[in-house]
């Protein structure tokens, strides 16, 4: 059986950068494998962000995955509660809730920090186990996930006004004014009224984190999907440090890995997610392993950390793989999700850069893989969800 492999390096595609003479981060990295491959692969570009819809991780990943977002997705809390394992009703409204930081949560205040310093994980539940106990009701509840990501159930929040909310990503918001969403958060009482107390909680003495409000948004109902496997005939499994990726993988029926030190960040265990790949494939047939730190550097806006990602991702998950599989029939696929360029430190729409390697099939490529060398192929996929059936070389899949 031909072993599946999509190796997604979350956010690793950027823009010419005059820092790096104007190469971008994945030109500027060491990528022994992913440049071994281009040559005898189909690289090209894939429009992973549908036209309507914003472009976040969740509906990349969706879509990386081969399911349909504008079908099947309803928000970014209900697959992250899905990886938790949270029992939610038909009509609750499932919110993703960060932790963050703020300058002042009022009107004239900025975010100051999506992540809320990168809260370590226990600290975070600590908080929000703090809130559940204060500001627990039976309309809202809080759940405690990882680092600054966790979970705001409101229930019987569907149909409502709130379930309507276009709150904006704590990420595409850095550096600027609260204003705008706060007055959306006031257009609805109760959750005003929550996050309200919620910051002064927060801000009240003995948190020594930098966590200074909580900041709901990504609301939807609960997630179904069909089960992966009888979409693709192939057992599979994700490995991920993030919920995102993990409730997916739930929700599609997939086996889900954890990695003890699968941190999301540049410091995860490489080693620990290598291996959980190599043991999964010796039985199943496809992998979907997702490293989130070349995402996190871009949001920082960090030019060396971003190349050291990408580099680690290549030569510490594409490469090691690449060889532990020399001599079988494999399909191996890298790319990313979505753009996370640096000049403005959060997601862009454009098309992401793909390799498709067949062992089975001769292919001619560009020397090396780059988002240049993406574009120059002429290969483009209007739709991210047959990205999955064109390396399986099916149609109609998604």
């Amino acid at each position: 059986m031909t072993k599946v492999l999509l190796l997604v390096g979350d956010g690793m595609g950027d823009w010419p950068l005059d820092e790096l003479g104007g190469k971008t981060p994945l030109e500027e990295a060491d990528t022994p494998g992913m440049d071994f491959l281009a040559p005898i692969s189909r690289v090209g570009l894939c429009q992973t962000i549908p036209e309507n819809m914003p472009p976040g991780s969740d509906i990349a990943n969706m879509t990386l995955l081969g399911y349909e977002p504008g079908r099947y997705h309803t928000g970014r809390g209900p697959i992250e509660a899905v990886a938790m394992g949270l029992e939610t009703a038909e009509d609750d409204l499932v919110w993703r809730c960060n932790l963050v930081n703020v300058s002042d949560f009022s009107q004239s205040g900025t975010m100051l920090d999506y992540a809320a310093g990168h809260i370590g994980s226990r600290e975070g539940a600590e908080l929000m186990h703090g809130l559940q106990k204060e500001l627990g009701s039976s309309e809202f509840s809080f759940h405690a996930g990882v680092q600054y990501r966790h979970i705001l159930v409101q229930k019987k929040g569907l149909p409502g006004r709130a379930a309507g909310l276009d709150i904006t990503p704590p990420h595409d918001l850095l550096d600027q004014s609260l204003a705008g969403d706060l007055e959306k958060y006031q257009g609805y009482p109760a959750l005003w009224d929550l996050v309200r107390r919620a910051a002064e909680i927060l801000q009240e003495g003995g948190n020594d984190t930098s966590a200074r409000a909580i900041w709901p948004w990504g609301q939807g109902g609960p997630l179904r999907l069909p089960a992966f496997k009888h979409r693709y005939f192939l057992e599979g499994a994700v490995i991920s440090a993030v919920d995102l990726v993990k409730g997916l993988g739930r929700a599609a029926g997939m086996r889900v890995v954890d990695v003890p030190g699968a941190t999301g960040l540049l410091d995860t265990n490489y080693q620990g997610k290598l291996h959980a790949a190599k043991t999964f494939l010796e039985t199943g047939d496809f992998v979907f392993v997702h490293l989130e730190a070349p995402d996190e550097c871009g949001h920082m806006g960090s030019i060396r950390d971003k190349v050291e990602a990408i580099s680690r991702f290549d030569q510490q998950i594409v490469w090691p793989l690449l060889e532990h599989l020399r001599g079988e029939d494999v399909i191996i696929i890298t790319c990313c999700d979505h753009l996370t360029p640096i000049k403005i430190r959060t997601h862009a729409r454009d098309p992401v850069p793909f390799l498709v390697y067949d062992s089975r099939q001769q292919a001619s490529g560009p020397e090396t893989f780059s988002e240049k060398e993406a574009r120059s192929t002429g290969i483009f996929l209007e739709h991210g969800h047959d990205l999955l059936p064109f390396a399986l070389n099916r149609k109609g899949d998604a």
